[in-house]
């Protein structure tokens, strides 16, 4: 099996679902991530690390103890259903739901570590010049977190590209809908289609290899700049 299965319009149905269930998904978190991580950087109570802990649940708990309690949420007779007048379960807004929840410590954890590792100097510096919050959020907070953001914004996509558990429990497989690149090769595998599973298989090893490489040279870069900015 070659890269021409990649012509399949099946697998390209897929691989595109795949894609645009990442981007808006990443899109998604930076938008929610981002003022979340700014207000867990903050000093607080327990209680905010007790959402801290809520928020990173999924980093430890099984995908389909997380996709059996999802599917529960956005079941017909759920308090969710109710409010929206349909249910969610198995619809692609239900898996960017889902994407979003599974993702976010992933997103919101590396963030939230730039704007801590900043220290609250630069806030102050900048409420000195009559800055308002959100200016100084936006022209100060924001770019001195860019690593975590950046990160952030690689491992959200690149978890979101390769979740499996949580994917199938609240979309299962319909195709064009909801089966996603990794359903799919589970599908491959079943009906001794190797070849196939290979080559996706095969994008998925080296779209991790590039995420990790990608991370490493993010955070290479921005420590150079730092040493730079201390000399």
């Amino acid at each position: 099996m070659s890269l021409a299965s990649l012509h399949d319009p099946a697998m390209l149905e897929t691989l595109v679902l795949t894609l645009k269930l990442a981007s808006v998904t990443t899109v998604v978190l930076l938008l929610i991530g981002t003022p979340l991580a700014w207000w867990l950087a903050q000093p607080g109570g327990l209680w905010k690390e007790a959402v801290g802990a809520i928020i990173s649940l999924p980093i430890v708990l099984p995908p389909t103890v997380l996709g059996f309690y999802l599917l529960i949420a956005m079941g017909p007779e759920s308090p969710l259903t109710a409010l929206l007048g349909h249910k969610l379960s198995f619809t692609f807004a239900g898996l960017v739901l889902g994407s979003v929840i599974y993702s976010l410590p992933f997103v919101v954890n590396p963030i939230r570590n730039s704007f801590a590792a900043m220290g609250a100097r630069p806030m102050e510096v900048a409420a000195t010049l009559r800055a308002s919050p959100f200016d100084a959020f936006r022209s100060v907070a924001l770019p001195l977190a860019a690593p975590g953001l950046s990160t952030g914004a690689i491992l959200g996509f690149a978890h979101t590209v390769g979740e499996f558990g949580v994917v199938l429990m609240i979309g299962g497989a319909i195709p064009g809908k909801t089966k996603v690149l990794s359903v799919t090769i589970f599908d491959y595998v079943e009906n001794l289609e190797w070849g196939k599973a290979h080559v996706l298989a095969g994008g998925m090893l080296v779209l991790s290899f590039s995420v990790i490489l990608a991370m490493m040279l993010i955070e290479r870069r921005f420590g150079e700049a730092r040493g730079d900015a201390r000399r």
